[in-house]
């Protein structure tokens, strides 16, 4: 007799055992056979049901709006450029999502695509940043977290007109700043731009053009 109901014996020949011990905790991890990847467990950690949330939280329910519009997955195009010269482009995607009771948006970048990392593309970032709104500042804080770079970055954020603008500084103390523009329900931009070494205006170092997936 299986060890979990859910998964009948014929499946697990070959699963770590440890992984089945789990999956057969009430509660804990959900099993299933990932249709094509034999012998593989995929599980649902209980971590995702803490975290993950179906909407915003009544508290600043308007302001969470402010990311909270982005909900969602979307395919990129992101271009770099170095002294106002193209220098790289590539394709990615970008899921963004509510946690944490509803009080906060995390989202997850990811380049190039995971379809073209199955085919051997070299990854290049699956970073993501949690942001939440600080009444007291009445702003939002935000933080990237950027493992394969080793980067992590923290701003404020706030609405400037049509524009929603990130700001912080890099590590020589250049003023930074991560802006969403050109927002539609379906499409909208991105620029990462610095202030130049004369301080006098800003050099835009990335930038992408999204289109909603769903």
């Amino acid at each position: 007799m299986s060890i979990n109901p859910l998964i009948d014996d014929s499946t697990i020949t070959h699963i770590d055992k440890r992984v089945v011990r789990l999956a057969s905790c009430p509660g804990r991890l959900t099993a299933t056979l990932k249709s094509g990847r034999s012998d593989r467990l995929v599980t649902e950690h209980a971590l995702a049901n803490v975290l993950l949330a179906q909407g915003p939280n009544h508290d600043h329910a308007a302001e969470l709006q402010l990311f909270g519009q982005f909900e969602g997955a979307w395919g990129l195009d992101v271009t770099w450029f170095r002294n106002g010269e193209l220098v790289r482009e590539e394709r990615g995607e970008w899921h963004f999502g509510w946690i944490l009771d509803g009080r906060a948006m995390q989202d997850v970048w990811i380049v190039p695509t995971k379809a073209e990392q199955e085919t051997g593309a070299q990854p290049y970032e699956c970073g993501t940043s949690v942001r939440f709104f600080d009444p007291d500042l009445k702003a939002w804080r935000s933080t990237w977290i950027g493992p394969v770079q080793g980067s992590v970055r923290p701003f404020l954020a706030e609405r400037r007109g049509d524009e929603i603008v990130l700001s912080g500084q890099q590590l020589d103390g250049r003023e930074i700043e991560w802006v969403f523009l050109n927002i539609g329900p379906d499409s909208f931009s991105w620029r990462f731009r610095k202030r130049s070494e004369s301080g006098t205006d800003w050099e835009v170092v990335q930038a992408f053009e999204c289109r909603r997936r769903k």
